[in-house]
C-alpha cells in the first residue's frame, strides 16, 4: 500500500538503529513468506475475498497484524487489484479468471515493525503484451533498487524507475508513490516513480524505503471507484504493481523483503 502525492512538506526522515534494523529483517521475512504462499495459492474462480481472508489466516498464524486492516478505514487484510485496478482493490466476491493479473499488496505489523511487500500473478497463460508489462515492472524495481544507495537522492530511484518504464513503451502513475517505513507505514521521504536525477532527499544508511513501481500499460493517469479505495486505470488498460522493502547501507541497497535478505545486484 502506498500513498498519494501531496505538495511537498518539511521532510522527517528515520534513520534505524541496529537493533530496529534488524527487527525490519525479521518482519520482512515474514510478510515475504506469507505473500509467497498467497502468490502461490491464486487460482481461476477463487473470489478475492477468498484470498484476502487466506492472508489474513496466514498474517494471524505467523503472530502478526493486517498493517492495511482499518488503516485509515480500509477494510480489507491485503490490497487485492485485478488487471485494470492499479492498487488499494478490496477482496470481494469478483472472481478471477485465466488471463488475470492479480496485484496482491501485503503489509504486516510484526513485534511493532511494518513488513511491506507486493506482487503481480499471472493467472494462467497470459497475452504476451502483459508478460511484456510484468517483465518490465519488475525490472524497473530492480533498477530502482539499484539506486539506493547512499550519497544519492530519491530523484535517483525515480527517474531510473520512469526511464525503464517509458522505454518498454509503458507509463508510471503519478498519483500514488512509495515511501519510507518503519514503525509506521507511511513515513517520509516519498519515492514516487517519476522524477529528475539528484533531487529529493539525500539517501543515508539506515533509512529504509518502500520502493514500489506501479506501471499502467495505457495512459497514466488512473481515478478512485465508489468505494473510496480502489483505484483503476482511467483507460480501463491493464496494470502491475511489484514492491520491495529496501534498508540503505553503507554499500549495496538490502532487500529485506526477500526469503533471505539479499543485496541488489
Amino acid at each position: 500500500m502506498m500513498f498519494q502525492s501531496r505538495e511537498a512538506s518539511p521532510t522527517v526522515i528515520q534513520i534505524k538503529r541496529p537493533n530496529e534494523i534488524q527487527a525490519m529483517r525479521v518482519s520482512g521475512m515474514v510478510v515475504t513468506e506469507i505473500l509467497e504462499a498467497v502468490r502461490a495459492s491464486v487460482q481461476p474462480g477463487q473470489t478475492t475475498k477468498e484470498v484476502d481472508l487466506y492472508a489474513a489466516e496466514l498474517i494471524r498464524k505467523n503472530g502478526a497484524r493486517s498493517a492495511f486492516l482499518n488503516y485509515r478505514g480500509f477494510p480489507g487484510n491485503i490490497c487485492i487489484s485485478v488487471n485494470e485496478e492499479v492498487v488499494h482493490g478490496i477482496g470481494t466476491s469478483r472472481r478471477i479468471q485465466y488471463g488475470d493479473l492479480v496485484k496482491i499488496d501485503i503489509g504486516i505489523i510484526k513485534d511493532g515493525w511494518i513488513g511491506d511487500t507486493a506482487t503481480t500473478v499471472p493467472v494462467g497463460m497470459i497475452d504476451p503484451s502483459l508478460s511484456h508489462l510484468l517483465d518490465a515492472t519488475q525490472e524497473a524495481l530492480k533498477v530502482g533498487i539499484a539506486q539506493a544507495r547512499p550519497g544519492n537522492r530519491v530523484g535517483d530511484i525515480s527517474y531510473a524507475i520512469e526511464q525503464l518504464v517509458i522505454k518498454n513503451g509503458f507509463t508510471a502513475v503519478r498519483e500514488f508513490v512509495g515511501h519510507g517505513v518503519g514503525r509506521k507505514l507511511h513515513e517520509d521521504p516519498q519515492v514516487p516513480n517519476f522524477g529528475k536525477r539528484a533531487t529529493g532527499a539525500k539517501l543515508k544508511p539506515g533509512m529504509v524505503l518502500a520502493i514500489e513501481p506501479m506501471v499502467n500499460m495505457g495512459r497514466p493517469e488512473v481515478r478512485i471507484l465508489a468505494d473510496n479505495w480502489t483505484v483503476v486505470a482511467c483507460d480501463g488498460k491493464p496494470s502491475a504493481h511489484f514492491e520491495h522493502t529496501v534498508l540503505i547501507t553503507e554499500d549495496e541497497p538490502e532487500i529485506l523483503t526477500c526469503l533471505r535478505a539479499v543485496t541488489a545486484t
